[in-house]
């Protein structure tokens, strides 16, 4: 595509840094309107969003038209991110924490199997002729969206981008929003950072490419235990144990110049990462199910913020102190979640406890 548009490696960023701008202002603005209009709307627009991103990406041959075509995909695409999770949040009731991580799952497989398609039919077909197919797919979401019915939306007040600045003072959210700051972040750092640091202390990029795969097979494998594992404990509590399983494994890796235990350590860090931000998700869908969207909205946007600016850290320190001081961010970050998880699960028994206080009382 950078070929075929005639820019060199920064426009690209800059591509990139559009499409997450798209993804951010989309998930502040498509809360409210969720909350407002319910979530069939919101799937429509978004994938007839995505579906006209494609064809735009299939026509174009010039960064500033480019520039447009992935504002408009990160619009589709935050808006797909949010209303599909806010939908189950809504349907699942108190099945909200393995539904969630089951749709992880499948967000996953899109991650890897799209691109791999993508690769493996490029040899037989044009560059537009593989947007338009993904063109063809979003537009398939949309007209299945349109025929299927859905919960109707709760009544509330009229949309408004004040409900974020509610939503952001409720008890309890801000320490969820930080826990996917930091998961979010640490996440993108550990897939986009890991194969560069096996690569730096000696090993080849296959290798390197091997122990980054490692991460992503044991990141999904977690997703499905998950799935089993809420069914017999509390959502607050899973979340602080496989914080600590996450803090090992970034231990483990920024210590070991073993290759075994390159490979142990970065898919501990898989298992614990893949289950943190849906079942975080979950745990705000028990606490604010009539306002879902919204919090849904505020919660992506501040993830967002910690998917963009721990990897940009990470490369800063990295090109200052080396790679492998920069692997200290993500390990901070899991130090962090640690905290903040052990401070929501300690609330939540301070509450659990009250409550049985009090109808002890009565």
């Amino acid at each position: 595509m950078r070929a075929r548009l005639h820019v060199d490696l920064s426009q690209q960023g800059n591509l990139f840094l559009l499409l997450y701008l798209g993804i951010f202002i989309s998930s502040l603005v498509i809360g409210p309107l969720i909350d407002y209009a319910g979530n069939k709307a919101n799937l429509l627009v978004s994938s007839a969003l995505v579906s006209a991103a494609m064809i735009w990406f299939a026509l174009t041959h010039s960064f500033p038209s480019a520039a447009l075509a992935a504002v408009l995909l990160g619009l589709g695409g935050g808006g797909l991110n949010t209303s599909t999770n806010v939908l189950v949040s809504e349907i699942s009731g108190e099945q909200r924490g393995p539904m969630l991580n089951l749709l992880g799952i499948f967000f996953g497989i899109g991650a890897v199997c799209v691109p791999l398609l993508a690769a493996s039919i490029e040899g037989h077909f044009t560059l537009p002729q593989l947007f338009l197919f993904c063109a063809v797919l979003g537009a398939i979401c949309a007209f299945g969206y349109a025929l299927l019915r859905f919960p109707p939306a709760k009544p509330g007040p009229p949309f408004s981008l004040r409900q974020l600045v509610g939503v952001a003072k409720c008890e309890g959210i801000l320490l969820l929003a930080f826990i996917l700051f930091l998961e979010s972040g640490n996440e993108a750092c550990i897939g986009g950072w890991t194969s560069t640091f096996v690569n730096s202390i000696g090993y080849s990029a296959r290798t390197a490419t091997l122990v980054l795969a490692s991460y992503w097979a044991a990141l999904m494998v977690s997703r499905m235990l998950a799935a089993r594992v809420l069914e017999g404990i509390g959502k607050a509590q899973f979340v602080l144990m496989i914080a600590l399983l996450s803090m090992l494994g970034c231990a483990v890796v920024l210590a070991t110049r073993s290759l075994v235990l390159l490979f142990a350590g970065t898919a501990l860090i898989g298992l614990s990462y893949g289950p943190i931000f849906p079942t975080t998700l979950a745990i705000a869908g028990d606490r604010y199910s009539n306002r879902a969207g919204t919090v849904f909205g505020l919660l992506f946007s501040i993830a967002l913020m910690g998917g963009m600016l721990l990897p940009w850290t990470v490369g800063q320190v990295s090109e200052r102190l080396g790679v492998r001081a920069g692997m200290i961010v993500p390990s901070l970050g899991a130090v962090g979640i640690v905290l903040l998880s052990a401070t929501v699960f300690l609330r939540e028994r301070s509450s659990e406890s009250s409550s049985k206080t009090d109808a002890a009382r009565l």
